[in-house]
């Protein structure tokens, strides 16, 4: 049984708009006042990033992955989610891309081994889900998924959903992730774009059964 596919899908970046179908008008910014950075969080959103909290670099932007050596941003736009590399000071521009940004725990710290279990909060982000209703949520970072779920992640989509919101989790960004190389990160977020990519795909769907004979209803997809 594969993880969970994203239900539904925002329109590719830079095309023209269906008739019919919904578009996303990122206008709608949703304040966080205990953290430093602000929420950039809109209705219709096709994936919001979930680091894990805000650095003093990002703290002092008031900016996401606002530290020059964080390839957050650089990564974005290599993956084709933006049409250039923004600047983190533009993140409020992602909201027009279907595109939104969070953070896992709201505290700021030196480094993310400062946070405490109690810095994370699953309920918060499952009242963004009830409001938003996003089609998925990339952590970035497995220690954003961990700390929020208290489980280890693989890189990829997970079974683990939000409602009906599918979560993803990708390589850190962070410069003390710089021992993974540059292209193993690009292939996750290049991945990422290609499960949330505009497409036809037919369902294929079987029972299951596990080691312990318990019946799983599994699916597939085909492009």
């Amino acid at each position: 049984m594969p993880p969970v596919a994203p239900r539904r899908l925002c329109r590719a970046r830079g095309s023209a708009r269906r008739r019919g179908r919904r578009s996303c008008h990122g206008v709608s910014r949703v304040a966080v006042p205990t953290s430093a950075v602000p929420d950039v969080l809109g209705p219709k959103l096709t994936c919001i990033f979930c680091g894990i909290n805000p650095g003093r670099v990002s703290a002092a932007a008031a900016a996401h992955f606002a530290n020059p050596r964080n390839d957050f941003w650089r990564l974005l736009h290599d993956a084709g989610f933006t049409p250039r590399q923004f600047e983190p000071s533009e993140q409020f521009m992602l909201l027009e891309l279907c595109l939104g940004v969070t953070n896992a725990a709201l505290r700021t710290t030196p480094g993310s081994g400062d946070l405490r279990r109690s810095d994370f909060d699953a309920t918060r982000l499952e009242r963004i889900v009830a409001e938003l209703d996003p089609v998925a949520i990339a952590f970035v970072g497995k220690e954003a998924y961990r700390g929020t779920f208290n489980e280890r992640p693989e890189l990829g989509p997970q079974w683990r959903t939000i409602a009906a919101t599918a979560l993803y989790v990708l390589p850190s960004t962070s410069p003390a992730n710089a021992a993974v190389p540059y292209a193993e990160r690009l292939h996750w977020f290049s991945s990422l774009r290609d499960w949330l990519a505009p497409g036809h795909r037919d369902a294929v769907r079987a029972l299951l059964v596990d080691a312990d004979e318990r019946l799983m209803l599994g699916s597939t997809e085909t492009r």
